[in-house]
């Protein structure tokens, strides 16, 4: 482990917000690889809880980034950590909503606008890719991530019902 790890989430976060697109969720493959692979804070199962634990809660999903710093460095972390994800998207944001304003009518802004999209899903998606494949550790846990997406993406059923059957499937040592 880093000799410095509030320094170091408050760096390995503060560049994760300006790459993240689309919210937390799109840099959750980079977290993983920051906090599972490279500083090895976590393992491929804390992290895919406190995944799990941060879609649950209420709230922002950003959730997970305080719960990787408290992991890591306890309060200390998850404030540090929080704030570096927050802190320069914050400003970012502000900056760029001024500037955005001013040019409401060029042609460029629709562009850019139209452009991120894609970015947003398909960063979106890699999250999505990363987080099943921590959790997925049997055809019968593949299956029920299978029939999740599937029927969330087909139907209006909220996704409450389909984590509460996926708990329950769980506690019983079915998945």
């Amino acid at each position: 482990m880093n000799s410095n790890p509030l320094g170091s989430l408050a760096v390995h976060f503060a560049l994760l917000s300006l790459f993240a697109i689309g919210g937390a969720n799109a840099a959750i493959p980079e977290m993983h690889r920051i906090a599972v692979e490279i500083e090895r804070w976590m393992t491929e199962r804390q992290f895919t809880d406190a995944f799990a634990l941060a879609q649950v809660s209420p709230g922002p999903n950003v959730i997970i980034v305080t719960l990787i710093g408290y992991h890591v460095a306890g309060l200390a972390g998850a404030l540090v950590a929080t704030a570096a994800m927050t802190g320069p998207t914050c400003v970012f944001a502000y900056v760029m909503t001024r500037l955005w304003d001013r040019f409401k009518d060029a042609p460029w802004r629709a562009a850019v606008q139209t452009g991120l999209v894609p970015v947003s899903i398909g960063l979106i998606a890699a999250s999505a890719y990363v987080i099943s494949g921590a959790a997925v550790h049997t055809w019968l846990a593949g299956a029920v991530t299978v029939a999740t997406a599937a029927l969330t993406f087909f139907t209006r059923l909220n996704p409450l019902w389909l984590f509460t059957a996926a708990a329950l499937a769980g506690l019983t040592g079915y998945v």
